[in-house]
C-alpha cells in the first residue's frame, strides 16, 4: 500500500501534464497556473486511499482521481470571479492575473477537462462513475447557490446551514471516496459506507474551517483570521449566535452586522467576545466532534481488517489535526 504523501506526489506529476501542449495560450496558461499554485489534494488522495484499501495499484486510476482535483480547481477558479476575490493560495487569482472573461472561459474549459480525465475510467464502470460525478457537480452548484441566497437573509436556521455546507463541501469528499472503492470492485455496502465517512468528514471539516476563521492561529490557518465576521458571512458560529444570545447581547451583534465600514479588527474582537459569552467555540467544538465519531462508525462498518483502513484513518485525523 501507498501512503498519502506518495499518492500525494502521483497526483502532482499527473496534474503537472494537464493541458500542456493545447494551444492557444490564452485560455490554457491560467488552467495550468491554477493547478501548480498547489494545495492539499485532499480529494485525489481520499480517493486513492480508498481505492488502496481495496488494491494495491492506485496508479491505475490516477487519471479518474486528477479529474476531481482539476474539478475541485474549476470551482474555486470562479468562486473567486463570484467572490471578487484576489488572493488564492499566496497568488493573484485567475480574473485579478489576467481578467474576468478569461477566468469564465478557462474555468469553463477546466470542467470540460476533468470530465476527460473522469471518463479515463475503466470502461465497465464508466456509467457509475460518470452518474456519481454528475449528480455531484450538480450538488455542488446547489450548494453554491444556497449559499448565495443566504447573503441577503438574517433568518438562515442551522439546518439550512449543514444542508448548504453538505452539499457545497461534503460531497465531493464522499464521492471522492465512493468512487475509489467503486473502481477497486468494493462491495455496495462498503461503497455507501464510505460515502457516508465522506460526508461526515467534510461536514466536520467544513465547520471546523468556520471555527479557525474565528480561534485559528493566523501562521497555522493560513490567512487572516476574522474574515467570515467581517464579512457577515452566514456560518454556524454566528447562525447560533443570533438564536442563542440574549437581548443585550443580540442587539450588539446585529449592530455590529449593520454597521457601515466598521474597523476590521473591532468588530473581530467585539463579535469573539460575543461568541466567547455565548458559548459558541464549546458548541462549534461539540459539533464538529460529534460529525468526526459519526464519521469513524461508517468506516467501521466497512468490512475490511483494520490494518487495510489505517492510511485512512490516519489521512482524516491529519485533515483534522488530529490524534486517532
Amino acid at each position: 500500500m501507498l501512503n498519502s504523501n506518495e499518492l500525494l506526489e502521483l497526483v502532482n506529476r499527473n496534474l503537472a501534464s494537464v493541458a500542456l501542449n493545447r494551444q492557444p495560450e490564452g485560455l490554457y496558461e491560467p488552467i495550468r497556473y491554477v493547478l501548480s499554485l498547489g494545495g492539499k489534494r485532499i480529494r485525489p488522495t481520499l480517493m486513492l486511499l480508498a481505492y488502496n484499501m481495496y488494491k494495491d495499484n492506485p496508479q491505475s486510476i490516477i487519471n479518474t482521481a486528477c479529474g476531481l482535483e482539476i474539478y475541485h480547481n474549476y470551482t474555486l477558479l470562479h468562486d473567486d470571479l463570484m467572490d471578487h476575490a484576489d488572493i488564492r493560495r499566496g497568488h493573484m487569482t485567475v480574473h485579478k492575473r489576467w481578467n474576468p472573461n478569461t477566468a469564465i472561459l478557462s474555468g469553463d474549459s477546466m470542467l470540460v477537462i476533468a470530465y476527460e480525465y473522469m471518463a479515463k475510467c475503466r470502461p465497465d464502470k464508466l456509467a457509475q462513475v460518470m452518474e456519481l460525478f454528475t449528480r455531484t457537480a450538480l450538488e455542488i452548484g446547489e450548494g453554491q447557490q444556497f449559499d448565495m441566497d443566504f447573503e441577503s437573509r438574517n433568518d438562515v436556521t442551522e439546518e439550512e446551514y449543514i444542508e448548504m455546507i453538505r452539499l457545497k463541501t461534503s460531497v465531493l469528499l464522499a464521492c471522492a471516496m465512493k468512487l475509489g472503492a467503486l473502481l477497486a470492485d468494493a462491495p455496495q455496502e462498503d461503497c455507501d459506507n464510505l460515502y457516508r465517512f465522506g460526508e461526515k468528514v467534510g461536514l466536520a471539516f467544513q465547520l471546523q474551517d468556520d471555527f479557525l476563521d474565528v480561534y485559528g492561529d493566523t501562521k497555522v490557518f493560513g490567512k487572516a483570521i476574522g474574515g467570515d465576521i467581517i464579512s457577515n458571512k452566514k456560518t454556524y458560529m454566528l447562525i447560533n449566535a443570533l438564536a442563542l444570545a440574549d437581548e443585550k447581547q443580540r442587539k450588539t451583534l446585529t449592530e455590529w452586522i449593520d454597521k457601515l465600514n466598521p474597523d476590521p479588527q473591532e468588530k473581530v474582537a467585539a463579535i469573539t467576545e460575543l461568541y466567547n459569552e455565548i458559548g459558541i467555540n464549546r458548541l462549534a467544538q461539540e459539533k464538529i466532534n460529534s460529525y468526526f465519531q459519526e464519521s469513524r462508525a461508517y468506516l467501521d462498518a466497512v468490512k475490511l481488517p483494520e490494518e487495510r483502513k489505517q492510511e485512512v484513518l490516519a489521512y482524516t485525523a491529519e485533515m483534522m489535526k488530529r490524534e486517532y
